[in-house]
């Protein structure tokens, strides 16, 4: 009984140990998320391999796994660009991006964990100055916003399309124009639709002017050309016809008699 209590130590020293050492060569990977393993007398970093996947893993004590974000993440930057003629814009844009999973190895020795800080952020801002600078703040504020975030999202890609990150898209979600600038801007594009408007309102009354020009004209060409064919005999003709429908007529009393200067019936009453 004596000699249990030294015996007993050393094992629950040696199970504490045990249980040290398996959590430490333990590792679970969530959901989106992929592992690097860095072997420290195994080279460092496994580059040559592809990630650690989802899942629960068991490595070496002294060895490390960093684990990195896979799916799709968003990042915000707000900066101050300066336009075409110099004036200061304030411009808030996202990027849509992920690391590419079968260089995540290389991104992490290269790059290290913070490679958004390092590489994204200063590349998007440097992309903004750029194209922003290209043009005016009347063009910032209307009509090339879609082409301005296009433009963003080429030169960036051309820049971290070798450091490891995928791009997906450029959002620029604001622009904001120095008040006395926007103002101005604002009655210009107000003015400009007044003016558009007017001139559509002139070309429709010009329209509408022609059409009723067109029709007198066709009218007038009409009367022309049936007063030219009726003759005499032609009027005397329809006068006689109109007569003899009028005394066929149940409601009508008429008496015709003799002829007029031009050869047709007389009306002389009814009842």
């Amino acid at each position: 009984m004596d000699k249990l209590p030294k015996i007993a130590l050393p094992a629950i020293f040696i199970f504490i140990v045990v249980i040290i050492a398996i959590s430490k060569s333990t590792v679970t990977i969530d959901s989106g998320q992929a592992g690097v393993l860095y072997k420290t007398f195994g080279g460092g970093v496994v580059t040559d391999e592809p990630p650690m996947g989802e899942g629960f893993h068991l490595v070496a004590p002294w060895n490390r796994v960093t684990i990195y974000e896979v799916r799709q993440q968003e990042v915000l930057e707000k900066m101050n660009v300066l336009s075409s003629n110099g004036l200061d814009i304030k411009l808030e844009a996202s990027a849509w991006f992920e690391p590419i999973r079968n260089d995540l190895g290389k991104l992490h020795q290269e790059k290290g964990e913070d490679y958004i800080s390092r590489v994204l952020l200063p590349t998007i801002r440097s992309a903004a100055r750029s194209v922003v600078g290209r043009y005016t703040p009347e063009q910032l504020y209307s009509s090339k916003r879609d082409a301005i975030q296009q433009e963003i999202f080429d030169e960036t890609q051309k820049i971290v399309s070798g450091q490891y990150i995928q791009l997906n898209e450029i959002l620029v979600r604001d622009v904001t124009l120095p008040p006395t600038i926007k103002d101005a801007i604002e009655r210009k594009l107000k003015q400009e639709q007044e003016s558009l408007e007017y001139e559509f309102r002139l070309v429709t009354a010009k329209k509408e002017a022609e059409k009723v020009t067109i029709e007198a004209q066709g009218k007038a060409d009409a009367n022309r050309i049936l007063s030219a064919s009726l003759t005499d005999k032609i009027l005397q003709d329809k006068g006689i016809d109109a007569t003899l429908k009028l005394s066929e007529s149940p409601n009508s009393k008429v008496i015709v008699v003799g002829g007029g200067d031009s050869g047709l019936p007389l009306i002389l009453g009814n009842n």
